[in-house]
């Protein structure tokens, strides 16, 4: 529908006229600006202890939780399912719908991680974009554009304006890396509660574009297919999820965001789609949870070869999880190793339960909490 411009103008054309032509500094750059008092985040202590968890206790804390449960029955109220162009519903990372009269498709996403911006505001904002980058990318979209829904407490406050300063900033660098420009937006401070402030919340929301039906890919893993890692092996268990949810503790750095790496994984991803039966971005919950959710969606179980805990639940970024078939995985291989993008074997997904090196659980029992832990937690 339109596309980014170096000169300072801001242009509607229908045809070959124009319908308007504005200066866009009068929208962006000379609009009025807040020149308030902040601080800067102090940097946090890397967390290194270790976790002593069971694999499968690791997992049940988190599907369990109203945080990491399925949440259908909130999606199940409103209807995903208008003019049947829905291609990829709801629950997985990215929605899809067909866009009539043509081949296309376009994706949609929202991410952050709240965590991560009141631990470090630059990484958690890079990270919100990266994320939505991600889950473009796993379902064969192209990213197109971006928006920001910024979430804040008091910004009269300097250590909270430093909070919105720095998530910006993570923005900005992660807009400008990854070719999503901010098209749209707006804000919401001031949210408190007997003074004390909300988690810092930069909501981002994503849009990318799939040209054709050979370019989509889902997130149903299948009997029999390889579970393949792209990315780093992992370990950063820093804010992670099962440190919030299994330990009661928010300790540790945000993860790092590669940028580079980031578009140089999700362009291998999107070009070599037709390799891949299903694709899941790693974030929350680690390789763990996304080997868990691909099986739950296609109702198989997983084996998973490591039972170390943070290359199970680190949430190092840059990362995904692929299904496909034993020729595809050796094709993948080889592109991988051309683009200069580590790739590895991690397990493989069948049978009836979910094992995690020598832990294992029953995935009837474990799919069954997944699928009614939010709707017991809110009542």
């Amino acid at each position: 529908v339109g596309e980014t411009i170096a000169e300072d103008r801001f242009l509607i054309v229908q045809g070959n006229e124009t319908k308007a032509d504005l200066p866009l500094s009068k929208l962006s750059s000379t609009a009025p600006e807040y020149d308030r008092p902040w601080v800067e985040t102090p940097a946090a202590d890397p967390f290194d202890e270790p976790l002593d968890i069971d694999p499968i206790d690791g997992l049940i804390a988190l599907i369990g939780s109203a945080n990491y449960a399925r949440k259908q029955w909130v999606w199940e109220q409103y209807d995903s399912q208008v003019m049947a162009d829905t291609v990829q519903a709801p629950g997985l990372g990215a929605g899809v719908v067909r866009i009539h009269g043509t081949g296309k498709m376009l994706a949609f996403t929202s991410d952050v991680t709240p965590r991560y911006v009141r631990a470090n505001p630059v990484e958690g904002g890079k990270q919100a974009v990266a994320e939505a980058y991600r889950n473009l990318s796993a379902v064969g979209a192209t990213p197109l554009a971006a928006t920001d829904n910024l979430n804040f407490g008091n910004p009269e406050k300097p250590e909270i304006m430093g909070q919105l300063v720095g998530a910006i900033k993570g923005i900005g660098a992660a807009v400008a890396a990854l070719d999503m420009p901010i098209v749209s937006g707006n804000v919401s401070l001031y949210n408190e509660t007997d003074g004390q402030g909300i988690l810092p919340t930069p909501t981002i929301g994503g849009v990318g574009m799939i040209a054709g039906d050979e370019n989509l890919i889902s997130g149903i893993a299948s009997d029999g297919d390889w579970a393949i890692l792209i990315g780093e092996a992992g370990g950063h268990l820093g804010q992670s999820a099962l440190l919030a949810e299994a330990f009661g503790r928010e300790d540790g750095d945000a993860p790092a965001v590669d940028l580079e790496a980031e578009k140089r994984h999700g362009t291998l991803i999107r070009e070599n789609a037709p390799l891949i039966a299903a694709c899941t971005d790693l974030s929350d919950g680690g390789l763990a949870l996304a080997a868990f959710e691909m099986a739950v969606a296609g109702d198989v179980g997983v084996t998973l070869d490591t039972g170390d805990i943070p290359q199970l639940f680190g949430e190092d970024q840059a990362r995904y999880l692929i299904a496909c078939g034993f020729d595809q995985a050796e094709a993948l291989m080889s592109a991988a190793a051309q683009a200069g993008v580590p790739i590895a074997h991690v397990g493989r997904f069948g049978g009836d339960s979910v094992c995690f090196g020598d832990s294992s659980g029953d995935l009837m029992d474990l799919r069954i909490l997944y699928r009614t832990a939010f709707q017991t937690a809110v009542g």
